[in-house]
């Protein structure tokens, strides 16, 4: 009760709003295909998304309603926008697109992105009530796969050329999404970010996984994103093989 009466409570839910507000408009961008501005929104909405975290915590006012507005601002930020992102690529791709000369192939790929906002809200119902993910993940977050889109998209849009055609194609994308949408709802644990000390022995995954994201988003810039996400799944997945294996032992 005592968290309810003091005055700087909704600053946290302040910046949840923001957050949501931001993806509300950048699904307008993204539908109209103003990548840029699109994915500008979805790095702000990420941005206030951690600073509500984090003032929850430094206030000390963290509380129900605030998480339940989280998930709900998650769900427009990053399970609609990057639908609607992957939706406005499909367009691109698709050559004289028009919605009354669609095959029915090409309904398909451009129906594809629906399935990112749908496991999007699954993913973070199940967070809501899964005591499991306090440490790591199970499943690939939702930030992440959204940061993937938007990577995916900018580079499509303003360097057509740096993906291949294998690549940037309505096939391989639905594929992308269809894939990277299913494992917000896998059971594969993914590792967090939080650290619980700073020894190198039991963060080695993350030093390695920080220090190589850094160089490929340096290099690369916005494209370098969508590689570190990449990375970040197969280091989980490795990680979790070479676990098995020595419990095994």
């Amino acid at each position: 009760m005592e968290q309810q009466t003091k005055w700087y409570a909704f600053f946290p839910n302040l910046l949840t709003v923001l957050n949501l507000l931001s993806g509300a408009v950048a699904i307008y961008f993204a539908l109209n295909d103003n990548i840029l501005a699109a994915v500008t929104l979805m790095f702000a909405g990420a941005i206030f998304d951690f600073l509500d975290g984090f003032a929850a915590r430094l206030l000390k006012v963290s509380g129900e309603l605030g998480k339940q507005l989280d998930s709900l601002a998650d769900v427009v930020t990053f399970g609609v926008l990057p639908g609607a992102l992957m939706f406005s690529i499909q367009r691109h791709l698709i050559t004289d697109f028009a919605f009354v000369n669609l095959s029915p192939l090409e309904w398909a790929y451009i129906l594809s992105p629906l399935c990112i906002p749908a496991l999007s809200a699954l993913r973070l119902a199940k967070f809501n009530i899964d005591s499991r993910q306090t440490k790591s993940f199970i499943g690939l977050p939702t930030p992440a796969n959204a940061l993937l889109v938007a990577s995916i998209a900018w580079t499509i849009i303003h360097h057509p050329g740096f993906f291949p055609g294998w690549i940037a194609n309505p096939l391989s994308i639905s594929i992308i999404t269809i894939l990277f949408a299913v494992l917000l709802v896998s059971n594969i644990p993914m590792f967090s970010l939080k650290f619980s000390s700073l020894y190198l022995k039991e963060n080695i995954i993350r030093y390695f996984f920080l220090f190589s994201s850094l160089t490929l988003i340096v290099i690369l810039q916005i494209t370098g994103i969508s590689l570190a996400i990449i990375l970040y799944v197969t280091l989980s997945i490795i990680q979790n093989f070479t676990k098995r294996k020595t419990e095994k032992k």
